[in-house]
């Protein structure tokens, strides 16, 4: 044992990314929410998104249907939305 605390698993890189950019609330979790079925279980779905509601929405959909948000990134300085599939 090297007396290090153990290194954070990497968050797993999105299976498909939903581009989702100058689309207003609520076309960004509709998006979502009609791509999800044909996302695997246990992959994650990245949701390009710049609308400022995004930020609330999709987390609030992970909620609501018992799916993981990862958390939010930037990609290309643009704000994205990470959503593991749990079921």
């Amino acid at each position: 044992m090297t007396g290090q605390p153990p290194v954070p698993a990497a968050p797993a890189d999105p299976v498909e990314t939903l581009d989702c950019l100058g689309q207003r609330c609520p076309l960004p979790v509709i998006a979502l929410a009609r791509r999800f079925p044909s996302i695997p279980v246990g992959a994650v779905v990245r949701v390009l998104a710049d609308d400022p509601a995004a930020a609330v929405d999709i987390p609030a959909w992970c909620r609501m249907r018992a799916q993981q948000y990862v958390g939010a990134v930037s990609v290309g300085g643009r704000p994205a939305f990470d959503v593991r599939r749990l079921s």
